[in-house]
């Protein structure tokens, strides 16, 4: 493409050289640069790209986006200056990958908790319906059935405009996409188009990131401020965050509840650990998911199903075929009447969710054993309440090591331990350091008709330590230890 015709959708505040260029290429990290490419100077949050701007001239940039015009300007390199090169990387990848999100529906998922379930479902629905979709996750990326491995819950501008375009390339109609908070904050997802937008819920998450929870919930909110008048919300009700949400957008909005008057409806008709029946807007259906969140989750589906022009009996066919997402409440039962649960959850909410789940179907004497730990160089302020969390809805709690990152796993345990205040609940906690010691514990401690929650990792199939990814998988350890394949 030719470079006058990529700048299009941004205004430059001056260009020093030639824009009838030809731009083979478009990228953020200098690493990435081959001869043709445009360099795109951002100012992150580690590292500054204008430090390397002479290395991506080195390596062939045959022009460079940046904030401030290097003194030095090699000829034959045309420099275009922005006055914010951040929000100008969406839209310029956006326009260079042929204005994906043109071509396909592009549906955006944000929340602190449900993003992965909602996301990923709508994207299997879809599938079912006969379509052609893309999914960006947290868990994998697809472009209709074809993995994409993926690092990030929203990937950078150019990576995530690359993978779009590949979607529309392939005829997808649809894709489903998690929108991270630190998406928005980062202008990745900047000129792009959505055609619809769901809240989930919101409680404290990012903190390390964001701050204040204002910030954090702000970030949402900015999302649903962008979309145009065309575009549809589902947001949730029964957050107090989720009419906030859609205070100053201009889609239309439509709701969903669990407890209120709502334009989706659903409420429990029984429930048990192989599924639950529901009542959903007047239609009884049997999921094969479990939890009052997962009801939220499958609301929130069901809603942007309908707003896509699907017939609400048709949704609910293809809903009661559906199977929870990796590492969302997924089940594995021993021989022995044993049930474990592993599950994502890694916030206090998030855990209190799953263990409220958990005890309202949990037949007494039967006992639950929780297992958790918090991630390292994160938000150190939530360690404390997770312990809480656990202790408060278990009858024993092992605190072990998550993904310690560049923390030593006693200090993180230590950080949880001192949520843990009074001498009741202390002779409920014991710290086992290695999560697969403490893993193996739990299964030995546990009785038939006894629960165990293996909480934080859910899908992850590696341990984060000192910068290495060691392979380590929750559902291995389990079905290892229960002697089952």
């Amino acid at each position: 493409m030719k470079l006058e015709e990529l700048l299009s959708p941004v205004k430059p505040l001056q260009v020093a050289g030639s824009t009838d260029i030809e731009v083979a290429d478009i990228a953020i990290d200098s690493r990435q640069v081959k001869p043709g490419t445009l360099f795109v100077a951002v100012p992150g949050t580690q590292v500054d790209g204008h430090a390397f701007i002479g290395k991506a001239v080195e390596q062939g940039a045959i022009a460079v986006v940046c904030q401030t015009m290097p003194a030095e300007r090699p000829e034959g390199v045309t420099f275009v200056q922005m006055a914010d090169t951040e929000s100008a990387v969406g839209p310029l990848a956006h326009h260079f990958f042929g204005d994906p999100t043109e071509k396909l529906d592009l549906i955006g998922v944000t929340g602190t908790n449900g993003k992965t379930t909602i996301a990923t479902l709508l994207y299997r629905m879809f599938r079912q319906f006969g379509y052609k979709c893309g999914l960006c996750s947290t868990v994998c990326n697809y472009i209709d059935g074809v993995a994409v491995p993926t690092d990030h819950t929203t990937p950078d501008p150019i990576t995530l405009n690359r993978l779009l375009g590949r979607m529309a390339d392939e005829g997808c109609r649809y894709a489903f996409m998690e929108v991270s908070s630190h998406s928005v904050a980062q202008h990745r997802i900047g000129g792009l188009k959505f055609k619809g937008g769901i809240f989930t819920n919101l409680t404290r998450d990012h903190l390390d990131y964001h701050k204040t929870v204002e910030a954090y919930r702000d970030a949402k909110k900015a999302f649903f401020d962008g979309l145009p008048a065309d575009a549809f919300v589902v947001t949730n009700a029964d957050d107090k965050n989720g009419l906030f949400m859609t205070q100053n957008t201009r889609a239309q909005v439509k709701t969903y509840s669990l407890r209120a008057m709502a334009d989706f409806r659903a409420r429990i008709l029984e429930e048990g650990f192989e599924g639950m029946t529901l009542d959903i807007s007047g239609h009884e259906v049997f999921v094969q998911f479990i939890g009052r969140f997962n009801v939220s989750n499958l609301l929130a589906v069901y809603g942007a199903a309908v707003c896509l022009g699907k017939r609400p009996e048709d949704v609910l066919v293809v809903l009661s075929t559906l199977t929870p997402v990796n590492g969302r409440f997924e089940t594995i039962r021993s021989r022995e009447g044993v049930t474990a649960i592993v599950d994502y959850a890694h916030t206090p909410d998030a855990l209190d969710n799953v263990l409220s789940t958990i005890n309202e179907i949990l037949k007494k004497p039967g006992q639950c054993i929780t297992v958790c730990g918090a991630g390292g160089n994160r938000d150190k302020g939530k360690r404390p309440l997770m312990a809480q969390s656990a202790v408060r809805a278990s009858d024993r709690v092992i605190i072990t090591s998550d993904n310690p990152r560049f923390e030593e796993p006693q200090d993180i345990i230590n950080d949880m331990l001192a949520g843990i205040t009074t001498a009741e609940d202390k002779r409920k906690v014991i710290s086992i350091v290695d999560r697969r010691e403490a893993i193996r514990t739990a299964c030995m401690m546990a009785q038939p008709g006894d629960v165990i929650l293996i909480a934080g990792k859910g899908h992850e199939d590696y341990q984060d330590v000192k910068g290495v990814k060691h392979h380590f998988d929750d559902h291995e350890v389990v079905r290892e230890t229960f002697g089952i394949e």
